[in-house]
Formats: C-alpha cells, sequence, structure tokens
C-alpha cells in the first residue's frame, strides 16, 4: 500500500461534499508529473489524506481510499468544461483521473501545525513552491500523523 495527499479546494470540491457522495473521481489533475502518480503507482486500496488547499486554514481534512484504478478524466473531452483540452482524444487521452471513496473526515490538520513538527520537515506539502495536487506521502509520516497528530498525542 501507498500513501498520497490530494489536494482539493473546499470551494470546489471539499470534504463535506464527499461525505454526502462517497466516492468521486479525482478529475481535474492537469499536471503531468501528479497525473502520472495515478497513472503509474496509484493502486485500490492505497490511502490518501483530504487536503483542503487555497482556503483561510490549509490542512488535512480526512483519509480516503483509491477505490479505482486510473482512467481518462471526461473533462478533458468536454468543450464547455474548463478543464478541456483539445489535444486530447479517446484514443490517446492525455489527463487521467482516479476514485476515491471517504474513509473518514478528521480533525483539520493543518499546514502550521505539520509544518511545527520536525518528523515532517520533508513532506512535499512543506517544499516551498510545491504545487502539486498529488502528492506521495512516506509511510512514517503517515503513521506519525495518523497516529499522533490525528489522535492527539503529540504536541
Amino acid at each position: 500500500m501507498r500513501y498520497w495527499l490530494m489536494k482539493s479546494e473546499p470551494e470546489a470540491y471539499g470534504i463535506d461534499d464527499l461525505a454526502r457522495d462517497k466516492v468521486t473521481a479525482w478529475w481535474g489533475v492537469r499536471n503531468y508529473q501528479a497525473r502520472n502518480f495515478m497513472r503509474d503507482q496509484m493502486k485500490p486500496g492505497d490511502r490518501g489524506f483530504f487536503y483542503h488547499s487555497n482556503c483561510a486554514e490549509p490542512g488535512i481534512v480526512g483519509i480516503v481510499e483509491v477505490c479505482k484504478p486510473a482512467y481518462p478524466d471526461a473533462t478533458q473531452f468536454d468543450r464547455k468544461h474548463k478543464y478541456f483540452d483539445p489535444k486530447s482524444t479517446p484514443e490517446n487521452p492525455r489527463w487521467l483521473n482516479v476514485d476515491v471513496k471517504l474513509v473518514k473526515k478528521t480533525r483539520l490538520v493543518g499546514l502550521a501545525e505539520l509544518r511545527s513538527h520536525k518528523a515532517l520537515a520533508n513532506m512535499r506539502v512543506q517544499a516551498k513552491g510545491n504545487r502539486l495536487s498529488i502528492t506521495p506521502v512516506d509511510p512514517a509520516e503517515w503513521k506519525y500523523i495518523t497516529e499522533r497528530l490525528m489522535e492527539g498525542r503529540a504536541k
């Protein structure tokens, strides 16, 4: 099993939307590296942190599980959609998505809190200039966050 951090702006699609929908396609990714993570490395059963970005208090707000492997993102073919890509065809799609399901909502583990723990200093979400919507999470980081921060044992 691999671990991921998956960013979404709460105004576009937040944790409460996923709680309502139960399962969603993680569409709209338009970065080749993030796309390649979905295509080449994400597998059903992998877990991810659902991370609210570009908001008043960015941070982890839930845990998701990949429940369907990568397949073409339908928005790339929709001429009326903001994610339409005229260079992409059904025979040769450029963009993919995976499906994720909600495991659980969690308390907000904000970016400031993540930054305050030396054990998490190498997380990609903390890297200056990191704009990737999907990044791998080291198993030790996953364990630290889920067992210590989400359970409230580390200060």
